[in-house]
């Protein structure tokens, strides 16, 4: 038997060997969107509006493979928990391919309709002209970026989190190289500006959906690809799947009047916002990302295994850990906020402004170290209601309707825009973190294994999970 310090210290460092790659993986993803934007700088500002603008429309499908990835890494990981290698096989294959499918439609868009989805927002007729001929050669390959997102997630649900870190910054770097040479001309490349940009995206992910499949299709790793049968891992999935990708597009579109209330008090403001969430993003996010796919890895397995008690263990471990590491960025951030603000700007207002975003952002870091272990951990057990319901209420009601309501309702000012955004961490941190306490949420995961187990004819395996 563990004492309860071996046990904890167990988990951490699970949960470390499992998270540096998932941080690393994001770290390089987050990189190549910021190289993108450095590249087209040089171009005009007509072509960074046109960049912009059109990927208020080419993170749809990363929305959608966010959601399918949701389903994929709870199936995927419940399943090599229960030892059914077979039906972890068949969930996956079901989830490529409904991600190839869901990907034709934006594809189908992009192609035909690029231009105008990009006028619409009120751009000028150069802008739209450029940014519609990016979007559709970024949205020409949806269907191979949500394959590419749902593929990583399965082999993460495996517990194999290097893999996909190893495909996916192979894939980054090219996609940051090929930037540069074909958006600058660069080593005797043509200059193809945006589209070069474009183009560059495109090769990346195919390059990682390609990659990923190989790797599945090789005897390298345990997943493996298998003919589905039925409709009951389809319906599971979906079921799982569907309020991830309603609840990651409604937070998309909180972003257009969360923007346009921020723009009330400026652009120096509006800049500054953006800024504070790209250092936000480069820096912290690798970090509560990790942990959230980790708790989803953990939670799945121990579940799978039928071991409720050790999943809730896992769940509280990570969250822990999580605090723990993410206070200290928090922190940091603080303490650094006008120093990073410095980094992107030489305009003092928008220096302060950026500074005090930042500083918002470090109060809320105590939060975003709840809400995101927990929320992976009600996704491994195939909960994604509670986070969506959570996103839905931190989005709308706090970082939306308090800032409001602060800002100019009550006539706070700027102040209440950075109140809202920590409030909408706490209702987030608050909805999960009581989900988290009933014990109910471990019956649903049990009640989908047993499900899997019926179809497959594994009766003698359905013992019982609920603990």
């Amino acid at each position: 038997m563990f004492s309860p310090s071996d046990r904890l210290r167990s988990i951490w460092t699970q949960a470390v060997s499992l998270g540096w790659p998932v941080a690393v993986q994001q770290t390089l993803n987050t990189l190549m969107r910021t190289v993108d934007i450095l590249v087209t700088g040089f171009f005009s500002p007509a072509a960074v509006a046109a960049i912009g603008l059109a990927d208020l429309y080419s993170r749809l499908p990363l929305r959608v493979g966010m959601g399918l990835g949701s389903g994929a890494i709870a199936l995927s990981s419940q399943e090599t928990g229960r030892g059914a290698g077979v039906t972890r096989d068949r969930a996956v294959t079901q989830a490529l391919l409904l991600g190839l499918l869901a990907g034709l439609p934006l594809a189908a868009v992009g192609l035909l309709f690029s231009e105008p989805l990009i006028s619409v927002l009120g751009a000028t007729a150069t802008v739209a002209r450029t940014g519609g001929t990016y979007l559709a050669i970024v949205l020409a390959v949806a269907p191979l970026r949500i394959v590419g997102f749902v593929g990583a997630r399965a082999l993460q649900g495996t517990g194999d989190t290097r893999t996909p870190m190893a495909v996916n910054g192979t894939a980054t770097l090219l996609n940051i190289v090929l930037s540069v040479a074909l958006g600058l001309g660069v080593a005797g490349a043509p200059r193809l500006g945006i589209v070069g940009v474009g183009i560059a995206t495109a090769v990346g992910r195919t390059v990682e959906a390609v990659a990923l499949v190989g790797v599945i299709l090789s005897p390298r790793v345990s997943l493996s690809l298998a003919r589905p049968r039925g409709l009951l891992l389809t319906r599971q999935l979906l079921a799982v799947s569907v309020p991830d990708i309603v609840g990651g597009l409604s937070t998309e579109l909180a972003r257009f009047p969360f923007n346009s209330l921020v723009l009330l008090f400026g652009t120096e403001a509006n800049a500054a916002y953006h800024i504070a969430n790209r250092v936000y993003q480069q820096f912290t996010a690798p970090l509560f990302r990790a942990f959230r796919t980790v708790s989803s890895i953990l939670v799945g397995q121990e579940l799978g295994a039928g071991r409720p008690d050790d999943a809730r263990y896992a769940a509280y471990a990570i969250c822990g850990l999580s605090l723990a590491t993410l206070g200290v960025a928090g922190g940091l951030l603080f303490a650094f906020a006008g120093p990073l603000a410095t980094v992107f700007t030489d305009d003092l207002a928008t220096i302060g402004y950026a500074a005090d975003f930042n500083r918002a952002f470090a109060v809320a870091m105590v939060f975003i170290g709840v809400y995101f272990p927990f929320s992976g951990s009600l996704k491994g057990a195939g909960d994604t209601r509670t986070p969506f319901w959570a996103g839905v209420v931190g989005s709308y009601v706090f970082l939306l309707g308090a800032s409001y309501l602060l800002a100019v309702t009550l006539g706070y000012g700027i102040v209440g825009v950075y109140v809202g955004i920590v409030l909408s961490y706490v209702a987030r941190a608050a909805i999960v973190g009581a989900r988290m306490g009933g014990r109910d949420w471990t019956d649903l995961a049990a009640r989908m294994i047993d499900e899997r187990a019926a179809a497959d004819g594994d009766r003698d395996d359905r013992t019982d999970r609920r603990g």
